[in-house]
Parts: C-alpha cells; sequence; structure tokens
C-alpha cells in the first residue's frame, strides 16, 4: 500500500513539474500573429513587459519547484508535507496561468477580423496622450507604453489603469493600460466618445491627480451645502465626472452626444439611483456634460443637450428613485463641480486647470465639422488629430452625411494607416512606446 502510494505522489510531482515553466514566454508566434496582421500587433515593446511580468512569475514558479524537489530524495517526505508543497507550487503556477492568459487573450485579438478596429484604438489613445504632453509638457515622464484596446462580452466599455493591482491576475500589476470594449462597438467610430471617457481615467491615474480632485470636490460640495451625505457622494463620483469632462475636451460637442447615446435608456433605469455606486446616476451625468459645453463656450449644443435630456425624462421625472435631495440640490452644485473639476488649478497640473492642460477651442470644432462633410465623400483632411476624426464620425452619423457602413470603414482605414506611419517613427518622435 505504501509503494502504490509513493507511486502516486511520485506522479503528481512529474505531472506539476512538467507543467511548471511552461507559461513563461510569449511571443506574436506563440499568440498567432501572421505576416498580414503586423501592421495591428502591440508592440515589442508590450511583449517585451508582458514577458519581463511573466518572468518574474516565472522565478517564483522555480523557487516553489526547487522546493519541492529538494525534499524528493532516497528518504521520501511525509505525503502531507509533498501535498503542502505542492500546493505552494501550484499557487504560484495560478499566477503564471492567470497572467499568460490575461496576455494570450488580448495580444492574440490583433490577428483577427477585428484587429484593423483595435490599432484603430491605440491611436485615439497615443493621440490623447500626445494632447496632454503638447499642451503641458512635462507632466507626463518620460517614454511610456501606450494603452492597448481588447473585446469582451461585456455591455459597456472598461479600462484597467497602469500598475493597477487586477484581481484577475491575483493582485499582478497591469504592465499597461487595458480598455475594454465590447465586440459590437469597436467598428462604430461614431461612438467611441466612451472610448475617449476610459482614456480619460488613464490619464487621470498617470498625472497623478485622483486624491487632489476628489479632495478639493468634497472640499467644494462641503461648502456649498453644510451636507456631509452630499459631500461622500459627489467625491465618490469624482473619477467618472473627471473621466466625462476630459472626454468633453478631447472630442467636443459629439463626444458629449456619444456619452448620451450610451446613457440614454428607458427612465426607469436612467432615474434610479444606486448609493453605492462609484458612477453619478446616468440622468444627472449628461447634465454635468452639458454644463461642461456651456463653461467651454458652446451654448447652443449645451441647450439642445439639456433639452433633449428633459424631453426624454422630464415627464418622467415625479416618479424617480432618486433621493429628492440630490435632485434638488442638483442643479446649484453641478456648476460647482465642473468647476472645481475642470477649472481650478491643481499642484498635480503645475498649477493649471485640465482646461489648460487638454483644451478645446471653437476653431477645432469648426474643423471637425468641416472633416465630417469631407467624411461623406469618404477622404478625412489631413492634419485632423485622431481624437478629432472620431468626433467628425459622430457629426456625419447624427447629420446622416454618410451611411453607417462607410463612415465606419473611412475612419478605420484612415486611423489605421496613421498608425502604421507612426510605427516606423523613432519612439522618440511619439514619446509613447508604438
Amino acid at each position: 500500500m505504501a509503494d502504490t502510494l509513493q507511486r502516486f505522489l511520485q506522479a503528481k510531482v512529474q505531472n506539476i513539474t512538467f507543467r511548471a515553466g511552461r507559461l513563461s514566454r510569449l511571443t506574436p508566434q506563440d499568440v498567432g500573429i501572421r505576416p498580414r496582421d503586423v501592421p495591428y500587433a502591440p508592440s515589442p515593446a508590450h511583449f517585451a513587459a508582458a514577458n519581463t511580468r511573466l518572468d518574474e512569475i516565472d522565478r517564483d514558479v522555480r523557487r516553489a519547484l526547487s522546493r519541492l524537489s529538494s525534499r524528493l530524495g532516497d528518504a521520501p517526505p511525509p505525503p502531507s508535507e509533498v501535498l503542502e508543497r505542492n500546493a505552494l507550487l501550484e499557487r504560484e503556477i495560478d499566477r503564471a496561468r492567470r497572467a499568460y492568459g490575461l496576455f494570450f487573450d488580448v495580444f492574440s485579438q490583433r490577428g483577427t477580423r477585428f484587429a484593423p478596429a483595435l490599432a484603430a484604438c491605440d491611436v485615439i489613445a497615443v493621440d490623447c496622450f500626445q494632447a496632454v504632453r503638447k499642451n503641458a509638457p512635462g507632466l507626463l515622464h518620460g517614454p511610456v507604453l501606450k494603452p492597448l484596446t481588447y473585446l469582451e462580452h461585456s455591455f459597456s466599455p472598461a479600462t484597467f489603469r497602469r500598475g493597477v493591482l487586477l484581481s484577475r491576475l491575483l493582485g499582478e500589476r497591469n504592465p499597461f493600460p487595458l480598455i475594454r470594449v465590447p465586440y459590437e462597438r469597436v467598428e462604430a467610430p461614431w461612438g467611441m466618445g466612451v472610448i475617449l471617457h476610459e482614456i480619460g481615467h488613464n490619464l487621470q491615474a498617470d498625472l497623478g491627480i485622483w486624491q487632489e480632485t476628489q479632495v478639493a470636490l468634497q472640499r467644494r460640495v462641503l461648502h456649498a451645502t453644510g451636507n456631509p451625505w452630499l459631500t461622500r457622494l459627489w467625491g465618490r463620483w469624482h473619477k467618472e465626472i473627471f473621466a466625462d469632462l476630459m472626454a468633453c475636451l478631447l472630442g467636443g460637442p459629439a463626444s458629449v452626444h456619444s456619452m448620451k447615446d450610451f446613457l440614454a435608456h428607458p427612465p426607469s433605469r436612467v432615474l434610479t439611483f444606486h448609493p453605492l455606486s462609484v458612477h453619478p446616476t446616468p440622468f444627472l451625468r449628461v447634465f454635468i456634460q452639458a454644463e461642461m459645453l456651456r463653461r467651454m463656450g458652446f451654448l447652443r449644443q449645451a441647450r439642445d443637450v439639456r433639452d433633449n435630456w428633459n424631453r426624454l425624462y422630464g415627464a418622467s421625472l415625479p416618479f424617480a428613485r432618486i433621493p429628492r435631495l440630490l435632485l434638488r440640490t442638483a442643479p446649484r452644485l453641478i456648476p460647482h463641480v465642473v468647476d472645481e473639476i475642470a477649472f481650478q488649478s491643481r499642484r498635480g497640473l503645475a498649477q493649471r486647470a485640465l482646461v489648460d492642460v487638454v483644451p478645446f477651442w471653437p476653431a477645432d470644432q469648426e474643423r471637425i465639422e468641416q472633416a465630417a462633410e469631407s467624411l461623406a465623400q469618404g477622404h478625412i483632411p489631413p492634419g485632423l488629430a485622431p481624437r478629432h476624426v472620431v468626433s467628425a464620425s459622430r457629426e456625419a452619423l447624427e447629420r446622416r452625411l454618410a451611411p453607417p457602413e462607410r463612415i465606419s470603414r473611412t475612419v478605420l482605414n484612415h486611423l489605421v494607416r496613421l498608425g502604421s506611419r507612426n510605427a516606423r517613427m523613432p519612439t522618440e518622435s511619439i514619446t509613447l512606446a508604438a
């Protein structure tokens, strides 16, 4: 009986020894990147970052394997000790499996039909970071890896910022920003205002102004209302409001239309309040963006957004499941909130305001509207920023200047060509690893 048990334990050790270390490196070939997929593939720097993380985990796997092997001599250890050391090794292999699986899933999508659209999202993300570097040199330090977009069967986009601890990776840090997009949204550029929102989250994190923004907003709300509950509530919403306002600055009025499209649902959903949610209730969220447009100088567009939202939900407002105190104070508080987040200077921004770091001018909107006309003819004016190309596609869609299929094809092809051109430039020229 003892010999049978030892043979079983030895086979178990042989099995886990064979599995250990098999997930320590990823190459483009491993994830199925073919020569024709190279223009859409993650950069060598992204593969290197993933492999650095996998190598760190693999060293822990090897150490755990060494501890297990060292006890398997002529005098076998007690079975319980073998199981315990085996479990420690299994834990490290699980870390490797999760990290390898995440990188494999993200990278391998660049060999699918969605690869051009994912590469187009990469170009938009780089352009948003470049806007900050251009208008506020020095705030973002050194070359950093650009965000990568990937697909999931989720309802809404989301992001996992640089360096955040991912539960999917058992607490491993994320080496570069990841932006999650639902499958059916990635080929609809007119809806990418929500992508600008996710990039806004990454910019807030990389600029290091999470805490400063929250503290300033809470101080402002408390001063305006004297109410601790409202102070905590608006403070909890600060990240999502910041990302919404950043999207306004990155894309202009079209980004608000895109977000309004995303948030427009039956009144039973829009007029519901979730007390622990980090997102402002959708009914108020659109009014926050309308106020931002007003402060940016787009008075007509701001009025249209407010009027449309009131026409959609005003009649149902008496039945809203939103605290009356929140509804009653929101019209007075929203201008305070927008002013504090977007128009007040921050130490973390070198005593500049968000609108100084990412300005959006009437001239930008004029170029976007002109580009919408050109897009209807199947081309995009040279020199238009990729983030503004997204806005032009929204303008073209809402004004019905071209069929959606033509808008999508023209925009995605244009952005992919821009990405290929940037990939041939030195890293120093674009300051983000391509």
